[in-house]
């Protein structure tokens, strides 16, 4: 068995010395496996796990509106930042209403972007 104080201190180290397209990828993985789970809480009528989830999801979408570069990004940054409202919004309805066909759209988009980043990340790396 992992010593829990040891594998907390990989991942730290992890996030700490990954770069900063690779904290991206780590972010979107994030947002998929918390979107996931937040379904999956909907899908066994816990409330509690679900909106846990979700809250979790929607934070990070907001971690990813919020590093945006508006100035210097263009119209891509203009177009994520819009995305990223849209799936915050959406999001929030889906978690409010317990809506898993909502909360199914969201992780569509964010499966997408994830695999459109990850792909951009290991075509970068070559």
């Amino acid at each position: 068995m992992i010593n829990s104080n040891a594998l907390n201190a990989y991942q730290s180290n992890s996030v700490n010395t990954a770069s900063r397209e690779k904290l991206l990828i780590m972010l979107l993985d994030g947002l998929v496996k918390f979107m996931r789970q937040g379904i999956v809480g909907l899908e066994e009528k816990s409330i509690k796990v679900s909106n846990s989830n979700f809250q979790k999801a929607q934070s990070i979408i907001l971690e990813l509106q919020s590093t945006l570069d508006l100035a210097r990004g263009g119209e891509i940054a203009s177009s994520l930042n819009l995305l990223y409202d849209y799936l915050y919004r959406r999001l929030i309805d889906a978690n409010i209403k317990k809506d898993k066909e909502v909360a199914n759209e969201v992780l569509g988009f964010c499966i997408e972007i994830r695999d459109t980043f990850s792909e951009a990340y290991k075509k970068m790396k070559k």
